[in-house]
């Protein structure tokens, strides 16, 4: 039985999702507020999950910021250098848009430059409904426990530019669920 099809099953009869056991593509997210839980998507973007949990097992995101954080719209990470312009040494992964999945609050999408084909380690989670990059940018997963502890973690001045972060918010570990302690 698909997990989809498991998870509905377990909110008609009343359990929470945290009820569900952990599969291969869920990840835990973990920041200094708590931990948010990440249902990864490979049936929509299979080579950007791949890449994504090739860093996970690395460790690659552990300690990286949340460089670039709009109130309303997104919270970004995944960049060594923290400030929006680094990667992993992984190539950049070719787009994998989808044009029935959208971004809404909760959704995780991969961030690229202006190159549709230039994704790497960059991510972002929506913080609000976000129709605008329907079918622009990969979708990779969906929040599914920790919406909470999204909404803490530090957002941008208004009005800094670019959404940048002055002393952002950390991931504290990243870990795929499957081999978590």
């Amino acid at each position: 039985m698909k997990r989809r099809t498991l998870l509905a099953l377990a909110l008609a009869a009343g359990l929470s999702t945290p009820a569900l056991a952990a599969d291969g593509n869920t990840v835990y997210l973990q920041t200094k507020d708590g931990r948010i839980t990440i249902e990864l998507r490979p049936d929509l973007a299979p080579k950007h999950v791949k890449q994504i949990k090739t860093l996970v097992a690395r460790g690659f995101y552990d300690g990286l910021k949340f460089h670039r954080v709009i109130d309303g719209f997104m919270a970004q990470t995944g960049d060594p250098k923290g400030n929006g312009t680094g990667g992993s040494d992984l190539p950049d992964i070719p787009a994998e848009f989808s044009q029935s999945a959208q971004f809404k609050r909760g959704t995780v999408g991969m961030a690229r430059s202006q190159n549709p084909n230039s994704a790497n380690s960059q991510f972002f989670i929506c913080l609000g409904d976000a129709p605008f990059l329907n079918g622009q940018y990969t979708i990779v997963g969906n929040v599914t426990d920790g919406l909470d502890v999204l909404d803490k973690i530090k957002k941008a001045a208004p009005g800094a530019p670019g959404g940048a972060v002055q002393d952002p918010d950390k991931i504290v570990r990243m870990t795929l669920a499957d081999k978590a302690k």
